[in-house]
């Protein structure tokens, strides 16, 4: 099922002038739909709407990604969306991207913005060594016909690499905050294990995922917090394999 909800697009100052670009957030949701509340808590200040697509009668320990996404962006392109903002329920923006959202869009819509993905071990602050320190996701990116989409079923990137999009990096944080809670890296790990056991669509695999040698934290800077602040419930959002072996 697919939810979508608009409000007017507002006016937005840019780097050269005022513009009434419509963005829209995109997400889906199932084991997570207890996260949505914050997550629209957080994107209210930043985006003209959003479409969300309720995953919860899927059969499957992972249903697709390509075909949500394909649905997903196929409905902000049907409501008018100039902008699209792809959006997890366990992800919150920093909250200066509200203030920088009318730059980033009033340009050329040719363009999608990268975010540093921040993995949080704790509510406020997130690991920096390795790897860890040089994620980015490419998630706020001009609205395109639904039929030039494309993408791997796992891991794929929210566009295809041949739309001509230039890939910027808006200085901004993503905090991710799923591996806050140590059994829920541990669980995703086994995840990404069973669906892509070869490693076909990730070179690096995904034991590093539970793997805390050498680990260093940051603290979430001064002025770069997200809101609403999180309490982490402890649960794991995400299937449990487990019950996979209980009789």
């Amino acid at each position: 099922m697919m939810t979508v909800e608009m409000k007017p697009p507002r006016r937005r100052r840019g780097r050269w002038f005022w513009s009434r670009q419509r963005i829209v957030a995109v997400f889906s949701y199932r084991y997570d739909a207890h996260l949505v509340p914050d997550l629209l808590a957080n994107l209210d200040a930043i985006v003209d709407g959003w479409i969300a697509y309720d995953d919860r009668a899927a059969n499957e320990i992972f249903s697709s990604e390509t075909q949500r996404r394909r649905a997903l962006v196929a409905a902000a392109y049907e409501a008018g969306a100039d902008w699209i903002l792809a959006m997890d329920p366990d992800e919150r923006l920093e909250i200066a991207v509200a203030d920088r959202i009318g730059q980033l869009t009033g340009g050329s819509r040719r363009i999608a913005w990268g975010f540093r993905c921040r993995e949080m071990y704790t509510p406020a602050s997130y690991r920096v060594d390795g790897p860890w320190g040089r994620k980015m996701q490419h998630r706020l990116f001009g609205a395109f016909h639904p039929d030039r989409y494309r993408a791997q079923d796992l891991h794929g990137a929210w566009f295809p690499d041949d739309i001509g999009f230039r890939l910027r990096d808006s200085g901004l944080n993503l905090y991710h905050l799923k591996m806050i809670e140590p059994k829920r890296r541990v669980a995703r790990r086994d995840l990404y294990n069973r669906l892509d056991p070869h490693r076909r669509l990730q070179q690096i695999g995904y034991d590093y995922l539970a793997d805390e040698a050498g680990m260093i934290l940051e603290a979430v800077p001064a002025g770069r917090g997200y809101f609403p602040a999180h309490a982490d419930d402890g649960g794991l959002w995400m299937a449990d394999l487990s019950l996979d072996h209980q009789g």
